[in-house]
């Protein structure tokens, strides 16, 4: 019979109380194992917040000829098409010829697909001319850039920069905002009060 002194048998029951520590808390957390299998998709998680991150999403306000006008929220990236697709595509009556729908979206942006007049034209006096036989004014938000050619003092180089700007920053919100407009001052904005409207 092996016969153990107490610094034999002190040596033998470290070891053995450690390998029941590391076999207790193994077997505490069974239920709770999927720690290290979580572990991965909690890192593409991380990668994938701080990619949302990087690029938050766009609210643009879509009006006009759709079906269900309203604010949505877009990815970063998305295009007027998209917009016009979330609020429902456009309606019969809609004039897309005068919408950019490849148009690249920022946050806070207004789409608006014009409507066709009843005569088949684009509301807001396209084809009519200036102050023509329904004395319509031509919509600034919505005039292509013959339309804006049209206007009395507005050529085609401040027609094109008319339509640049609203591309850049969104629809006119007055007549005042022409002055923003490079080449159109305080006394054309005057000019063309009565003939177009925001």
């Amino acid at each position: 019979m092996i016969t153990l002194t107490r610094t034999q048998l002190a040596m033998l029951a470290v070891p053995l109380l450690a390998l029941l520590a590391v076999a207790g808390s193994r077997l505490s957390g069974i239920g709770a194992s999927n720690g290290p299998a979580t572990a991965a998709p909690l890192a593409r998680l991380d990668g994938d917040v701080s990619a949302a991150a990087a690029a938050p999403p766009l609210f643009v306000h879509v009006v006009g000829a759709v079906h269900r006008p309203g604010l949505f929220r877009l990815k970063d990236g998305s295009r007027v098409a998209d917009a016009v697709a979330r609020a429902g595509g456009p309606t019969r009556r809609a004039d897309l010829s005068l919408v950019n729908l490849a148009a690249p979206l920022a946050d806070g942006q207004q789409v608006i697909v014009p409507r066709r007049g009843p005569t088949g034209l684009a509301a807001g006096g396209a084809g009519t001319g200036v102050g023509g036989a329904s004395g319509a004014k031509v919509s600034l938000a919505m005039a292509t850039v013959d339309q804006l050619d049209a206007l009395p003092g507005i050529g085609p180089v401040t027609a094109q920069k008319i339509v640049d700007w609203r591309a850049s920053h969104g629809p006119f919100q007055s007549v005042d905002d022409l002055d923003d407009v490079p080449g159109i001052g305080p006394a054309r904005i005057e000019q063309l009060r009565d003939l177009v409207t925001p």
